[in-house]
C-alpha cells in the first residue's frame, strides 16, 4: 500500500512536471510566432566595443560565425530572432578633449565593416523602412548609435557628419559631463552639476538633432536633463544584473518585473527591448547572451501580456518613435543647418584651436599670453630661489619685451577681430623656451599632457582611471 502511494505521488509529480514543461513550450512556440511577424529590435549591443578590446578592429581575427569570448554570435543572433540592432559607437570619456571623435568614427567603420563582411547576416539600416526591408529579407537591420556626447567634441558639423555615416541616436552623455550636459553621476554627488541639465548649447544640439531626425537617448544623463524633454519617447529594459536588481545576481522573472513596472505606469506603447549585450559583465540567469531573449517574450505572455502588447515591445513601439523623428525631419526640411558653434570659452580645452570663431582670436590670444607669462613667473621663482639672479633679470627683460609685442599686435588687430596672433604667439613662445632652457633653443611639448591618463595599449582603461570610475557600478557602457 505504502509503495502504490509513492508511486502515485511520483506520477502526480512527473504529471505536473510535463505539464508545466507543456506550458511553457506552448508560450515559447507564441513567442517565435510573433516574433516571426514582428522583429525583435534590440537598443543597444556593444560588440563593436568587444572588437575592439579583443581584436583591434581588426575583422578577419574575429569570426562572427564562431567566436565565443562574447555575448553576441552570428549564431546567437539567429537562434535568438534578432530582427534589428542598434549597435553602440561606443568610445570611454577618457577621450574627451582628446580623440574622441578619431576613436568614434573607427567605431562607426567597424560596424559598417561587420556588414560588408557578413551580408548574408546583416544589412545596413537608417531608417524604420530599412528596418522592415531588412526583416522581409531574413536579415538582422544594423543601425548605430553613438554613446556619449563627448564623441562630437562640441561640433554641430561632427554631429552632422556622424548622422550622414548613419548614426540614428546620440546617447548625450556617458560617465563624464560635457561642455553642454550634464552626465548620471551629479545626482549621486560624486560631480558637479555644471550645466543644471543642459547648457544653451545643448539646446542647440536638440533642435538640430530634431532637424536632422536622429533619436535622442538619455541614458546616463541626469534627471534635469531627462526633464527637458517636450516629448515622449520608449522605455528600453536594461538586462545588467545591478540595474534590475540592484546587485549581482538576476532572473528572467526579474527583468519581466521591469516590463510590468512600466506597463503599469506608462502603458505598453512605451516599452521596448535594451539589453546592453556585450557591454556589461554580469546578466541574468538564463540570459547568458543574445540567443535567450525570446525566453522574456515566453515569460511576458506566461504573464498575461496580450499579443498586441509583445509586438509593441518587440519593435512596433521602437519603429513608432523612429518614424515620428522622420516625421520631424521632413517637416523641417526647409531649415537651414545650425553653424554657430559652441562659445570657445566653454570649451575647456588648451588643445582647441580657435578656427572657426570670428571673435575667438584676440581672446584666444590673451589667454594664450597669460598662459606663458604664468609659466614664465613660474620659473623665474624657481631661478630666484636657486640664486640665478642674472639669469633672471635677464629672462624678466624677456618676458617684459614680450608683453610690448603682444599688446602692440593686439592693438593692430583688436578691431579687424580676426586675431591674427601666430606671430606674436611665436615670439612669446621662443621667449619662454629661453628662459626655460636659460638660453635658445626648442623643447618638445606634449598637447593635452596634463589630462593624459593611464591606459593600456588596447584601450582599456588603466590603473588610474579604474580608480576614478570605482563608485561606478560594473562595466555598463
Amino acid at each position: 500500500m505504502v509503495s502504490k502511494r509513492i508511486s502515485a505521488a511520483y506520477l502526480a509529480l512527473w504529471i505536473s512536471s510535463c505539464a508545466v514543461t507543456l506550458a511553457e513550450d506552448v508560450y515559447m512556440t507564441r513567442a517565435f510566432q510573433l516574433m516571426s511577424e514582428t522583429p525583435l529590435i534590440d537598443g543597444h549591443n556593444d560588440l563593436p566595443w568587444q572588437l575592439r578590446k579583443q581584436f583591434n578592429n581588426v575583422l578577419d581575427e574575429a569570426d562572427l560565425d564562431t567566436l565565443e569570448t562574447t555575448h553576441t554570435n552570428i549564431p546567437k543572433i539567429k537562434k535568438g530572432r534578432l530582427g534589428a540592432q542598434f549597435w553602440s559607437a561606443y568610445v570611454p570619456c577618457e577621450t574627451q578633449y582628446k580623440d574622441a571623435v578619431r576613436q568614434t568614427l573607427e567605431q562607426i567603420d567597424v560596424i559598417h565593416r561587420m556588414c560588408e563582411k557578413y551580408p548574408e547576416t546583416f544589412m545596413f539600416a537608417t531608417s524604420s523602412q530599412d528596418i522592415i526591408e531588412a526583416f522581409n529579407m531574413n536579415k538582422t537591420a544594423s543601425l548605430i548609435g553613438v554613446e556619449g556626447g563627448h564623441s562630437l567634441d562640441s561640433s554641430l558639423g561632427t554631429l552632422r557628419t556622424m548622422y550622414q555615416l548613419g548614426v540614428r541616436y546620440l546617447t548625450l552623455t556617458h560617465s563624464c559631463n560635457t561642455p553642454w550636459a550634464d552626465n548620471w553621476l551629479v545626482d549621486t554627488g560624486s560631480e558637479p552639476s555644471q550645466h543644471d541639465g543642459l547648457s544653451p548649447f545643448g539646446k542647440q544640439v536638440i533642435v538640430e538633432m530634431n532637424r536632422l531626425g536622429m533619436l535622442i537617448d538619455l541614458a546616463h544623463v541626469t534627471v534635469a536633463v531627462m526633464n527637458q524633454n517636450n516629448t515622449g519617447g520608449i522605455v528600453m529594459v536594461n538586462f545588467y544584473n545591478d540595474y534590475v536588481t540592484c546587485s549581482k545576481t538576476a532572473t528572467i522573472s526579474d527583468v519581466a518585473d521591469h516590463f510590468d513596472h512600466i506597463k503599469k505606469v506608462a502603458g505598453a506603447g512605451i516599452v521596448g527591448f535594451g539589453g546592453d549585450y556585450d557591454g556589461v559583465t554580469r546578466l541574468p540567469e538564463g540570459l547568458e547572451d543574445v540567443s535567450k531573449v525570446p525566453k522574456v517574450v515566453a515569460e511576458l505572455l506566461r504573464r498575461g501580456w496580450t499579443d498586441e502588447e509583445v509586438k509593441a515591445a518587440l519593435g512596433n513601439n521602437l519603429l513608432r518613435v523612429l518614424s515620428e523623428a522622420e516625421k520631424v525631419r521632413d517637416s523641417l526640411k526647409g531649415k537651414s543647418p545650425d553653424d554657430v558653434p559652441i562659445p570657445y570659452d566653454e570649451v575647456k580645452n588648451s588643445c582647441r584651436t580657435s578656427y572657426g570663431y570670428r571673435s575667438a582670436g584676440t581672446v584666444h590670444s590673451l589667454s594664450t599670453l597669460v598662459l606663458f607669462l604664468t609659466l614664465a613667473l613660474l620659473k623665474l621663482t624657481s631661478f630666484a630661489s636657486t640664486e640665478k639672479s642674472s639669469v633672471t633679470s635677464n629672462a624678466l627683460a624677456k618676458v617684459m619685451t614680450s608683453e610690448s609685442i603682444f599688446k602692440e599686435h593686439y592693438a593692430e588687430n583688436r578691431e579687424d577681430g580676426k586675431g591674427r596672433k601666430d606671430d606674436m604667439v611665436e615670439k612669446v613662445a621662443t621667449v619662454i623656451l629661453e628662459l626655460h632652457q636659460g638660453g635658445s633653443g626648442h623643447a618638445n611639448t606634449t598637447c593635452c599632457q596634463h589630462q593624459a591618463k593611464a591606459t593600456t595599449s588596447d584601450g582599456e582603461m588603466g590603473e588610474e582611471q579604474k580608480k576614478e570610475n570605482k563608485h561606478q557600478q560594473g562595466e555598463a557602457s
